[in-house]
């Protein structure tokens, strides 16, 4: 008895470990991002004790810098290519009524979630406590609320679509002298050299929809952005295989070269914790939103996406959750399966709730490290910016990360500081991921209850048709008959 309760204690122990090394393989590059984080910490935390030289941080911060270089240069396709495929996947023409509720539900949700992030962050402020000084040379005083928004119309219809890909508008107050020496500010605009990305997301916007209207002929360029969408995606992995270098460089370099990392970190768990109540609190909303349209039991919803969910919080990435998200939606909960496959591919793609959230949080957080002030203008600028950056990010980790860029470029704030985000990206984004698993999964519910008259009346017009087609064979088959017959009789 001895012998054989050691023998199944072997096979138990022998057991775990395989499924150890199996889980290990599988998320191989999320234990090398979690090893780069804690090591980039500690090496940076040991290096600060012998007062490193301004050169030793800059080299050890090269491959670092080497990695956003990589980012910046996939922002651009990656917007192009994402942005124009998933919207000329909704095909409005075809799907009708199914194709604009989803879009309803998509921005709604989106702007939703961005108001939310925009509340906290500017309620809790976590940045505010370790503001950095702000260079006494800024002249954004001068510009006011009305410049930027004008400024972010003019960013929206760039006047020329190449320059749009390097430079923006920017307004400016320049200082002149009448013939009295009076001095006065006269404004004007430049083209300064950063991208617009409002404005090349307007355009791949109008781009894509116009595309998904030409029907066969528009066929070529469609499966073009697809192919050029799948290129990038997998230029995207290789970068990610690079990440843990690149992390553990900018958090040793961004650790080196902080003047007092005590504050920070204490912002960095306070950012956290606003990001993750921000999610939660969405998490709760689109539950009475499906409460509130459907009648019926979101807890009970949520339990049979519960594979799902747990699957987006392993891979970081909607979509790899997508195999499992159609079983769980078909099987556990009972979606139409005209619904599911028309809304979760288009809303793995465009509908980003946890990346909204998560962007508008994190830039106004950057911001306020850097002592930015958030006018009215500045937020209504990194609110639109989250929400419509949101609809081009990719479907895979840390993605949110490339479009976070976007943000901080439009609301003209540094993105070197994206860099200490790094430290808690890796769980955040998994935060993130899951809900916008679980946004998409509660609108394919909510818009097969608004959509179940259009489904119903499709599925009795394809009875009709296949009674009508059933009946056109059997009338065939019967002259058949009588034609034999009277052959036969002919012949006879």
């Amino acid at each position: 008895m001895g012998s054989e309760a050691d023998e199944k204690g072997d096979a138990a122990v022998y057991d775990g470990r395989e499924r150890f090394k199996v889980w290990v393989r599988t998320n191989l590059l999320l234990v090398l991002t979690i090893f780069s984080v804690l090591f980039g910490l500690i090496f940076g935390l040991l290096l600060r004790l012998a007062s490193p030289h301004e050169v030793t941080i800059l080299i050890l911060g090269f491959p670092g810098e080497i990695l956003m270089r990589i980012l910046k240069m996939l922002i651009l396709p990656l917007i192009i290519a994402s942005l124009i495929t998933g919207l000329t996947g909704l095909d409005a023409q075809s799907s009708g009524k199914l194709g604009m509720r989803a879009i309803i539900y998509y921005l709604s949700t989106t702007i939703i979630a961005v108001c939310i992030g925009m509340f906290l962050v500017m309620t809790i402020q976590p940045g505010s406590r370790h503001s950095k000084p702000r260079n006494g040379t800024q002249t954004e005083s001068g510009v006011t609320t009305l410049d930027t928004f004008l400024d972010l119309v003019r960013n929206i219809f760039p006047k020329n679509i190449m320059q749009a890909s390097f430079q923006q508008t920017r307004t400016y107050y320049e200082d002149k002298t009448d013939e009295n020496n009076a001095t006065y500010s006269v404004r004007k605009t430049e083209e300064a050299g950063s991208m617009n990305v409002l404005g090349i997301i307007a355009f791949c916007m109008c781009f894509g929809i116009l595309l998904s209207r030409m029907g066969k002929r528009g066929l070529v360029m469609i499966e073009f952005f697809a192919i050029l969408s799948e290129l990038i995606m997998q230029m995207v992995d290789l970068v990610m295989w690079y990440s843990p270098i690149g992390i553990a460089s900018l958090i040793a370099a961004k650790v080196m070269g902080m003047a007092n990392p005590e504050e920070v970190f204490k912002s960095l768990t306070l950012y956290m914790v606003t990001v993750v109540i921000g999610l939660i609190i969405h998490f709760c909303v689109l539950m009475l939103i499906y409460f509130v349209t459907t009648k019926k039991n979101p807890v009970h919803f949520f339990y049979g996406m519960l594979q799902a969910w747990l699957t987006a919080i392993a891979t970081a990435s909607s979509a790899a959750t997508l195999p499992v998200t159609f079983k769980c939606l078909e099987e556990n909960n009972g979606i139409d399966k005209r619904v599911s496959r028309f809304v979760l591919p288009i809303g793995a793609t465009i509908n980003m709730d946890g990346t909204a959230l998560y962007e508008a949080v994190a830039a106004v957080f950057v911001g306020q490290l850097n002592g930015k002030i958030m006018t009215f203008g500045r937020v209504l600028t990194v609110s639109l910016a989250a929400t419509v950056g949101s609809i081009g990010a990719a479907s895979v980790p840390s993605a949110g990360l490339i479009t976070l860029l976007m943000v901080l470029t439009v609301a003209d704030f540094p993105i070197e500081d994206v860099s200490l985000l790094l430290t808690v990206d890796w769980f955040l984004d998994r935060c993130r991921t899951s809900i916008n698993v679980l946004g998409d999964s509660y609108g394919a519910a909510i818009i097969q209850k608004y959509s179940q008259e259009e489904l119903d009346e499709a599925a009795h017009r394809e009875l009709n048709e296949s009674m009508e087609l059933g009946a056109l064979h059997q009338n065939h088959h019967e002259a058949l008959e009588e034609k034999t017959v009277e052959i036969d009789d002919n012949s006879a």
